[in-house]
């Protein structure tokens, strides 16, 4: 580790999105564990000198993680995971020793406890400020509390910091022994046109960061996201490591394409001869309201066109994509390419994620896209570390 470096650890880490853009703001991930070995596998491929384990973690000794790492109780900077948080509240419809959701929880807790960082970072849905009313957040803030952390609570847009897609997250920070700031949440660098449609206030407060009329930059569109990867046709495969067929456009292509040897998890999925024949009638930002009705599936024949309107959508290619799912499956979204004739690869939900080129997914293509799907994605992860990295100096 170089000096000057943050540490910390990524619990529920998945593929490491969360951790790809704390590294990127100067952060070193010294551990991360996830139950799902192909997860493990990208984690582990991508984060060289990482300790990683695929395990449960509540069969995980939270101290003898800590001693193998060589850490004393308070040194590590950041503790960071996204921890199923539904079912945690004590005031919960149904209480039962069996909800495997609370106990996940308590053992990140558990976690904390035993490593006592100096910041804890959680993130979940947004709907986890409504869910039980707000007492599953409640109790979280409190359980937080007892450990002796000032917590508090945000929903970034993702798009307000340069991710291409309409995608909100929920944002927990707590500062071990004192109040957290206000600056610990990232203001936004971009204007972009989402609205949340999700509750937006706790305890009489609005949680959503909105840029101010300072911010100037725009947001990230579909096309400067994907608009330099290399064409394919409907279920092409091609060479495992494609070569970039023309110069970066922007600065987003340009930093995607930072490290990278070539275009890796590039290829088209197959589409049934029906969605290929639908794709025809939709243009560039339309959807399912293009289709002749004959076409469509006897369920949406009866939808009022108002209804589902990014389902067998093209996406706008000035515009921002439907949030990435664990499938790019166009019966759910808008996942068809804006000029061409199928649906998105993996590479392509990456980039609109904001992994950078050189980050490789294993496993089959379904797992992938899960991993993609699942991925905080890297720049939102990135402006939420920076934040936190200034508090970290700032207490030294």
């Amino acid at each position: 580790m170089q000096k000057g470096e943050y540490t910390f650890i990524d619990l529920f880490a998945g593929a490491g999105g969360l951790s790809e853009g704390l590294t990127e703001a100067g952060f070193h991930s010294l551990f991360a564990s996830d139950i799902v070995p192909v997860y493990a596998q990208t984690y582990q491929r991508n984060h060289v000198g990482t300790k990683v384990v695929t395990e449960d973690i509540r069969l995980l000794d939270a101290e003898k993680v800590r001693d193998e790492l060589g850490l004393k109780r308070g040194e590590l900077d950041l503790m960071a995971g996204g921890p199923p948080c539904q079912g945690f509240s004590i005031n919960a419809p149904v209480r039962s020793t069996s909800d495997h959701r609370n106990h996940l929880f308590k053992e990140y807790l558990r976690f904390v406890d035993a490593f006592a960082p100096k910041v804890v970072l959680i993130e979940n849905v947004p709907g986890l400020v409504s869910f039980e009313h707000g007492a599953t957040l409640h109790a979280i803030l409190e359980a937080l509390s007892n450990l002796g952390y000032g917590a508090d609570v945000r929903i970034l847009g993702a798009a307000y910091y340069g991710v291409p897609q309409m995608r909100w997250r929920t944002i927990i920070i707590g500062l071990r022994g004192a109040e957290l700031p206000s600056e610990a949440f990232p203001d936004p660098i971009y204007h972009a046109p989402i609205k949340p449609n999700f509750t937006t206030t706790f305890n009489g407060k609005s949680l959503v960061k909105i840029p101010t009329s300072a911010t100037e930059a725009k947001f990230t569109t579909v096309q400067e996201a994907i608009g330099d990867l290399p064409s394919l046709k409907c279920g092409e495969r091609g060479e495992v490591v494609k070569e970039y067929t023309s110069d970066p456009q922007c600065d987003y292509q340009k930093r995607a394409r930072l490290g990278s040897v070539g275009v890796i998890n590039h290829e088209a999925p197959r589409l049934s001869k029906i969605n290929l024949e639908r794709l025809q009638y939709i243009k560039p930002g339309g959807n399912w309201t293009d289709i002749p009705d004959e076409l469509l599936p006897k369920g949406m024949q009866r939808a009022r066109k108002s209804d589902h309107t990014k389902r067998y959508g093209r996406v706008d290619p000035s515009g921002l994509a439907s949030t990435i799912l664990t499938k790019c499956d166009p019966h759910w979204g808008a996942y068809f390419h804006y000029a061409q004739d199928r649906s998105f690869t993996v590479r392509e939900a990456a980039r609109i994620q904001s992994f950078p080129d050189h980050f490789i997914f294993t496993g089959t293509q379904a797992q992938q896209f899960e991993q993609v799907g699942n991925a905080v994605p890297p720049l939102l992860a990135k402006a939420v570390g920076l934040s936190i990295k200034s508090i970290l100096t700032l207490a030294k």
